[in-house]
């Protein structure tokens, strides 16, 4: 979610610094820093907000001779976005930079507390710096006290550290969020957490594995696994910047489903805890006197609150009701001080939903916001807010901000639960245990994505597609059809499988396409027979399901799973490579389908 860059040699570092960072700054735009490390003479500057800030800071400085430097641009998510908040981070003699979440980081700065160090920023990312350089205290040998430092870290974390103890090194190491090492024909030493950011600089580049960690100088780079040695396995580096952005990947829609699973281990990590879910950005007392939510959202926001219905009903007790934003502005609606307010926008910008929030908080409303960005218009007006975490979003059709939705309205679904009282411990541990097993279930394999595009060519004409399902598949099938609607302009519908006969099943025949959304796990049978029913008419079927379907033209088979929620994220994999499969082999800009915007700011 954020950029990291570092350099080890004898060019100006202020340059190599500034450009990488301007090749991650799609990463990551709340704030930015540097610090530069010249024989005993560490300098720093910081600013918030976009790069050209730092830039202007940077006008007056300049290296010359053998510099050590490490650079960030910020995503926040532990800590408003502040210069004091800001990366990289200072202990008494060194700098940290940090990409990912400490999720120990509380207990670690409580011991440190009181032990006398003092802390002066709001992040988790502090904690890394003063670590280290209590532990040198306790052995003067740098190297252990950062193998020390990591091995105390819980978490996902890409680190790079300076330190007047040897100021011709960088430590490094990669546990959960990438990091990339390399160097030029000089030996002089690269760092980016994108590619991206050394193409023209390094020559040959060591990606990162996890548990890696170790040091780099004009000696060269250093490598260890478990307090063993490693030889270096280097890769020549392309030179194709926009390639190297998207990782490989032909747009940065694919990439954005693939990282699915990490961004919402991402939105996990300090939250799911042993037998209960944990908010640092909640209070206990916030929730006293409410007896009843109410969700406002636009588009795949919509969906994800429509489908979080289910679960605060089912699992917190709680009544729930869901209104599009456009809407409920202008229908004069009962706001009740016993509700709480929830508007749930990825950019935080979204207009009518910034509307609705403020009328929420005139009529008194208690507030909250669920956003991936950290001091946008609706984070500033709520009351309170929980991030996402999902790192920015490059496509404008949605995909990992949806699946970091419906993780954290699950984890607050459970958090109501417990403070209502209203799940027993088994059922709790149980519904912790279903949540740990999602980012598994996000991770896409070969055999799938292949399945999927071949499957893709028979969806290209027809008049249109039915995205059907029950439960909180009915929800999934809305995202699913506006998602082939966004990026491949065909015309698609979400229904509740059981409204077909309703009216929907008069336009069956063999060029209407159903996308049926049958999950073993929750009202199997009932969806089968409305499947069956539109086999009957002849329309084209394509089952998603643990359970071979006979009477399916096409079938996608996805794993079992013991909970819904389990079936319901593989599902949505399933759905968003379908759209954009097709999308695609239309020869469409997935990333920038037509008449569309990623943040919507006018009614």
């Amino acid at each position: 979610m954020c950029g990291i860059v570092g350099y080890v040699g004898n060019k100006e570092i202020k340059d190599i610094l500034i450009d990488g960072l301007t090749e991650l700054e799609y990463r990551g735009y709340d704030s930015a820093g540097i610090a530069t490390l010249q024989e005993n003479n560490i300098r720093h500057f910081k600013s918030i907000g976009k790069l050209v800030n730092l830039q202007d800071k940077l006008k007056n400085y300049s290296s010359d001779g053998f510099v050590v430097g490490i650079g960030h641009t910020r995503w926040a998510t532990h800590g408003k976005p502040t210069e004091l908040n800001a990366h990289p981070h200072l202990g008494e003699y060194s700098y940290v930079v940090h990409n990912g979440i400490i999720e120990n980081y509380q207990e670690i700065k409580k011991s440190l507390e009181q032990k006398g160090v003092n802390f002066v920023s709001q992040t988790d990312t502090e904690v890394i710096v003063h670590l280290f350089e209590d532990f040198y205290k306790d052995n003067n040998d740098e190297f252990k006290a950062f193998e020390k430092t990591l091995n105390a870290l819980k978490g996902a974390f890409a680190v790079l550290l300076i330190s007047k103890i040897d100021n011709q090194k960088i430590f490094f190491a990669k546990h959960g969020s990438p990091l990339i090492v390399g160097d030029d024909e000089n030996g002089e030493i690269y760092f980016g957490s994108s590619d991206s950011a050394m193409i023209g600089k390094a020559k040959e580049v060591i990606y990162l594995e996890d548990g890696e960690y170790g040091y780099a100088s004009l000696d060269g780079i250093k490598l260890f696994k478990k307090s063993k040695s490693k030889k270096l396995h280097k890769k020549t580096l392309t030179q194709d910047k926009i390639y190297a952005q998207k990782d490989g990947f032909r747009f940065f829609m694919e990439k954005e489903i693939y990282e699915q699973s990490e961004v919402v281990n991402d939105s996990m990590m300090g939250r799911v805890l042993d037998e209960q879910i944990d908010f640092e950005e909640l209070d206990k007392n916030f929730f006293k006197g409410i007896n009843e939510i109410q969700i406002c959202a636009c588009g795949t926001s919509y969906h994800s609150a429509l489908a979080s219905s289910y679960l605060f009903e089912r699992l917190a007790k709680m009544q729930t009701s869901v209104e599009i934003a456009s809407e409920f502005r202008y229908k004069q609606p009962l706001m009740k001080k016993n509700r709480l307010f929830v508007v749930i926008s990825q950019s935080g910008e979204t207009a009518d939903t910034l509307e609705t929030l403020k009328m929420a908080k005139k009529a008194g409303m208690k507030t909250l916001a669920i956003c991936n960005v950290d001091n946008s218009s609706i984070v500033r007006t709520a009351d309170k807010t929980i991030l996402l975490r999902a790192g920015i979003e490059k496509g404008v059709a949605s995909t990992k901000a949806f699946a970091t939705q419906m993780m954290v309205l699950w984890m607050l679904s459970l958090y109501i639960a417990k403070l209502k009282n209203s799940l027993k411990r088994k059922k709790m541990v149980k519904e912790l245990q279903s949540i740990r097993e999602i980012p598994s279930i996000l991770k896409i394999t070969d055999k799938l994505h292949e399945k999927i595009k071949r499957l893709s060519k028979r969806y290209l004409h027809g008049h249109g597609f039915f995205f059907i399902g029950r439960d909180i598949f009915f929800p999934l099938a809305l995202e699913g059809a506006l998602k082939l609607k966004e990026i491949s302009y065909l015309h698609a519908e979400g229904y509740p499988a059981g409204e077909m006969k309703h009216g929907p099943i008069a336009l069956a025949d063999s060029e209407l396409f159903t996308i049926a959304l049958m999950p073993k796990s929750l009202l199997y049978e009932k969806t089968k027979s409305n499947v069956e029913e539109l086999s009957a008419r002849d329309s084209t079927i394509l089952a998603v399901s643990p359970e071979e379907f006979e009477l399916a033209d096409d079938f996608i088979k996805t794993n079992h799973s013991a909970h819904p929620m389990g079936e319901f994220f593989e599902m949505m994999i399933v759905v968003q490579l379908l759209s954009l499969e097709i999308a695609i082999r239309m020869g469409n800009d997935v990333d920038m389908p037509r008449n569309l915007a990623k943040s919507v700011t006018v009614e």
